[in-house]
């Protein structure tokens, strides 16, 4: 299977902040944050697989900066590594301001989408090359993470999770 770049795996997604999805403070719901992340990283890990991809975890949210009603909202999503048959997505969330086009990073999240056939049965998908710092730095960091997720779960035994003992020697 030929590798492929996180750049083929990009989805932008750009939509406004409307009333019926906002909480009492006139801002976006964190909910409606997260279902449109979780459509930006399926269609991201879709990219990458060119199979239905569906979603295994939600790793890590930070609701940094809350996103008011009227702003725009643009949810970038790539796959950072990929594993066997799991892809991990990385998603930025920016609050681009309507008068000046300024964008400030509000939210970032972590998801985990394993990619499967017409049955439901996990399958292969291809690599990752990472070509940028950031990239690349989020590539490495991904198997930190999931060695920690698997020895969490009591799935890898501490001595098997390489990367995690690098950190500590």
């Amino acid at each position: 299977m030929t590798p492929k770049y996180p750049s083929e795996s990009l989805t932008i997604l750009t939509d406004l902040v409307l009333p019926s999805e906002t909480n009492a403070l006139n801002n976006l719901f964190g909910g409606e944050l997260l279902a449109r992340m979780d459509r930006a990283a399926s269609i991201s890990a879709g990219r990458h697989s060119r199979h239905i991809s569906v979603t295994a975890s939600v790793n890590h949210v930070a609701f940094n900066k809350s996103i008011a009603l009227g702003s725009v909202v643009i949810i970038e999503a790539k796959v950072s590594r990929a594993f066997k048959t799991s892809m991990e997505i990385y998603i930025d969330v920016w609050n681009e301001d309507r008068e000046s086009g300024e964008r400030t990073k509000a939210n970032e999240a972590i998801y985990t989408f394993v990619a499967v056939d017409e049955n439901g049965k996990p399958v292969e998908v291809p690599q990752i090359i990472p070509q940028t710092k950031l990239e690349k730095h989020r590539y490495d960091d991904a198997l930190r993470r999931k060695q920690l997720s698997l020895l969490l779960a009591g799935k890898m035994k501490p001595e098997e999770a390489t990367e995690l003992k690098a950190l500590f020697v």
